[in-house]
């Protein structure tokens, strides 16, 4: 089935679609990822965009029912170079195609995602509209331009829990805030942690709970003395999508926190604890989406090479506290990746330490917040 893609800037690409009908608006960005679709679909860090693979053949392992990282598909629409209908994986329980058929998310294939990519590099991310619908380029362009930018727009709204729920046995387990009050042990030595819900992919839930955590994941409106109520450990500030900027009352909710208990921050998270300190975020170009970004970690010298999918930045010179130590830097652009506190109990990565997909370069960053708890637990 024919479909047209149109950037907000008149550039348009011929495709087809192998998921049927269907019609996408959105912010386009790209993936460098060689595999991890399926972990790709469901982060809900893609809630609003279209997501376009760099990798040229797509489905070749199917879809199983334990690589997703939310509990939908995510993205607005999925841009493939090409398509394989016929997987090939003992794991694999459905074609890609009948996976999104079934979500109603619109993929297409055929389409020249190099000069895409290119296109994107040279120009930044922009706002595109997908379409087997509407197939006069200026009408599609058109659509393109009328929907907001990612600039300014928050989205975690759309993809917070509604309400709280614990984590157990990789499923989540939902209960009314006064039960929550009363779920942890008294004499249980783990480590009590509520995850503040911006988006959080399901592998940092495991990677908690692997470690032995108790893990209760809160929406992302509640304010700090409902999350103190629950008495955690520690507070874990998730992935998401949007602009971290367009979220004044989780920045609020977060500065309340400060110093009462540890935080970790990851991605969103991370930029959220950046606003909270009293930085800045600021639009990359084309932002951060793959398996395979190099990291420096300035306190050890030694390089990560690791997973990211971020389209704004924490500010460098607008992160003045003499208090702030920077950790981590991207060595491709010299971004922020990293920051800790010296006098509160706090750090934050911008990249992906639950790794999925991705290399596990960052995974002792979970160890480092089960450290820091244990520290402030033994004051």
């Amino acid at each position: 089935m024919k479909a047209l893609l149109a950037l907000e800037d008149g550039t348009t690409f011929s495709a087809r679609s192998f998921t049927g009908p269907g019609e996408a608006l959105g912010e386009c960005v790209f993936n460098t990822a060689m595999t991890g679709y399926q972990e790709v679909l469901t982060d809900p860090s893609y809630s609003g965009q279209l997501v376009a693979m760099t990798y040229p053949l797509i489905g070749n392992y199917g879809i199983n029912e334990e690589d997703v990282e939310s509990d939908r598909v995510q993205v607005a629409a999925f841009l493939v170079r090409e398509y394989l209908p016929f997987p090939s994986n003992f794991r694999s329980r459905q074609t890609l195609a009948d996976y999104l058929r079934q979500a109603r998310v619109l993929g297409l294939e055929g389409l020249d995602t190099r000069a895409l990519t290119r296109h994107l590099r040279n120009y930044g991310a922009m706002r595109v509209a997908a379409s087997t619908e509407t197939l006069d380029p200026r009408d599609l362009i058109e659509k393109a331009r009328s929907i907001p930018p990612m600039l300014g727009l928050g989205l975690v709204e759309r993809v917070t829990t509604e309400a709280p729920y614990l984590w157990l046995g990789g499923r989540k387990v939902f209960l009314s805030p006064e039960a929550g009050k009363r779920l942890w042990p008294r004499n249980d030595r783990s480590f009590k942690v509520a995850v503040l819900d911006c988006g959080v992919k399901f592998n940092i839930l495991r990677n908690l709970e692997g470690r032995g955590c108790q893990v209760l994941v809160l929406p992302a409106g509640v304010s700090a003395a409902e999350i103190l109520a629950f008495k955690p450990d520690g507070v874990l500030l998730s992935n998401g999508p949007g602009d971290p900027a367009a979220n004044p009352g989780i920045v609020d909710t977060v500065r309340n926190l400060l110093g009462a208990l540890p935080i970790f921050g990851i991605c969103l998270g991370h930029q959220i604890l950046g606003l909270a300190l009293g930085g800045r975020t600021f639009k990359l170009k084309f932002g951060h989406r793959g398996a395979n970004q190099p990291v420096k970690n300035l306190k050890t010298g030694r390089v990560e090479i690791t997973s990211q999918n971020h389209g704004f930045s924490v500010d460098i010179p607008s992160m003045n506290d003499p208090d702030v130590e920077l950790t981590h830097i991207n060595l491709n652009d010299q971004t922020l990746e990293g920051f800790e506190h010296k006098k509160m109990p706090l750090f934050s990565v911008q990249y992906h330490p639950e790794a999925s997909p991705g290399p596990h370069d960052a995974s002792y960053l979970f160890d480092q917040f089960l450290n820091l708890m244990e520290k402030y637990r033994s004051k």
